[in-house]
């Protein structure tokens, strides 16, 4: 019998999935650097000096930035740490762990539900192991 022959398989680094996806998901038409993809997903946030520590929930990101709603009043340029799992129709089938590091470039204030919206400009993200 002959030698059964096996050609490599390339898969993309998880990153460039999310990259990719992000970039592509939302075709609205937007003044940003990157397309915002319309997503709630809760988000753990950490401010950079440890004084908010909570569970947020996003409504648009993508890789250059994010918007999130948050009880907390986080003032603007402030940095902050946040993970989320992204959903596997985001990432090309598998669910993938997130952490980012963020700045807040606007607060918006919304009296009637008690909640802040904060949008942040998103510098560095890294894909997690999953554990």
């Amino acid at each position: 019998m002959g030698q059964e022959r096996r050609l490599p398989i390339v898969v993309p680094h998880p990153s460039m999935l999310v990259s990719e996806t992000l970039a592509m998901a939302s075709n609205k038409s937007d003044q940003r650097a990157r397309q915002r993809v319309p997503v709630r997903l809760p988000v753990s946030i950490k401010s950079q000096d440890g004084a908010v520590q909570e569970t947020a929930e996003t409504r648009d990101l993508s890789t250059a930035g994010v918007f999130i709603y948050t009880r907390s009043n986080i003032t603007e340029g402030a940095e902050f740490e946040m993970v989320l799992v992204l959903p596997a129709e985001l990432t090309f089938g598998e669910r993938r762990w997130v952490c980012c590091q963020a700045s807040v470039v606007r607060v918006e204030e919304s009296p009637s539900s008690g909640n802040f919206g904060v949008a942040a400009k998103i510098s560095r993200f890294e894909v997690l192991p999953e554990i």
